[in-house]
C-alpha cells in the first residue's frame, strides 16, 4: 500500500469516502492530493509540537513543491507527478499550505468576509484542485468549488467548536456575529450553552445551507457527472448540518457524525446517478 493510500485509509474522512465514486485513475490522483492535504493539516494541528517545529515542517513541504522532493519522500514525489499530469499550478498547493500556517497560532476573524478568505485557502482551493482532478471543463465549476468549500468549512467549524477550544483555544466564529447575538468570547470559552448560543448557531447553519444551495445551482450539465463525488460529500455534510440543527447544536458535549450505513446510502445514490449518466 502506498503512503498516500495508507494516510487516506486511516483518515476515514467524508472526502475519502466520497472518492469511491471516481474512476480509478482519478481516484488514485485524489488519494495523493488528499494525503498531501491531510499531512500538512496534521503538521499545523499538533498542539504538543512546538510552533517553530510545525512551521519548519510546513516550510519543508513548500520547499519540496518549489524545488523538488527527495526520493525518500514518496508522497511528495507522487504529488508533483500528479500536478504535472493534471495541469495543477503549484501556487495553489502553496496557498493551501499558507492556510494551514494560519492555524499555527490561535487567531480571530472579525467578520464573515475575513473568515471566507481563510476558508478559501483551506477549503476553496482544495475544491479547485479537486475539480481539475475530477475532469471538470466548465468555468462555473471554479465558482462551485469556492461556494462548496465555504459551506463545508463552515459546517466543520460549527461541528468542531468544542474540539477547537480544547485544541489551543481556537475560535473561528466571526466576532461581529458573536456581538450580534450578545454572546461573548468569554461565554464561548466557558462553553455557555443557552438561547443566545443556539440562535447564533442557527444563524450560521442557515448561512451554510444557503451556500450549499448556491453551490448546487452552479453545477453545469457539462460537469454534472464529474462533480458527483463533490455533490455526494455536499449531501453528507448537509445531513450532518441537519443533524446538529435538530439536536440543538450540542457541540460542547459531542462530536456529530453520520453512520457508515447512512453515508453508504448517499454514496449509492450518486453511484446510480453516475451509471444513468453513462447510458
Amino acid at each position: 500500500m502506498s503512503a498516500a493510500s495508507e494516510i487516506t485509509r486511516k483518515a476515514e474522512s467524508n472526502l475519502a469516502f466520497a472518492l469511491k465514486i471516481l474512476p480509478k485513475d482519478r481516484r488514485d490522483d485524489m488519494v495523493v492530493f488528499y494525503a498531501f492535504c491531510r499531512t500538512v493539516d496534521d503538521i499545523a494541528d499538533e498542539p504538543e509540537v512546538p510552533v517553530s517545529r510545525r512551521a519548519e515542517g510546513l516550510k519543508s513541504w513548500e520547499d519540496g513543491i518549489r524545488h523538488g522532493f527527495p526520493v525518500e519522500n514518496e508522497l511528495g514525489y507522487e504529488l508533483l507527478k500528479m500536478t504535472e499530469r493534471r495541469g495543477i499550478p503549484h501556487q495553489w498547493l502553496l496557498e493551501i499550505i499558507d492556510g494551514c500556517r494560519m492555524d499555527l497560532e490561535p487567531q480571530k476573524f472579525g467578520s464573515w468576509e475575513a473568515l471566507s478568505k481563510y476558508n478559501w485557502k483551506v477549503a476553496g482551493l482544495v475544491g479547485l484542485v479537486s475539480t481539475r482532478i475530477f475532469g471538470c471543463v466548465h468555468e462555473s465549476s471554479d465558482r462551485y468549488a469556492e461556494m462548496l468549500g465555504n459551506a463545508l468549512q463552515l459546517t466543520n467549524i460549527l461541528r468542531d467548536i468544542g474540539e477547537d477550544l480544547t485544541n489551543g483555544g481556537r475560535i473561528y466564529l466571526p466576532e461581529n456575529d458573536m456581538i450580534r447575538f450578545q454572546y461573548s468570547e468569554r461565554d464561548l470559552i466557558g462553553r455557555v450553552y443557552d438561547g443566545r448560543f443556539i440562535a447564533m448557531m442557527r444563524y450560521h447553519a442557515e448561512r451554510a445551507e444557503y451556500l450549499f444551495r448556491e453551490a448546487e445551482a452552479l453545477v453545469h450539465p457539462l460537469d454534472r457527472k464529474a462533480l458527483l463525488p463533490a455533490r455526494a460529500m455536499a449531501e453528507i455534510y448537509q445531513c450532518l448540518l441537519k443533524k446538529m440543527k435538530q439536536d440543538g447544536f450540542r457541540v460542547f458535549e459531542k462530536r456529530y457524525a453520520l453512520s457508515k450505513p447512512r453515508k453508504l446510502l448517499i454514496l449509492m445514490k450518486f453511484l446510480i446517478a453516475g451509471s444513468l449518466a453513462n447510458e
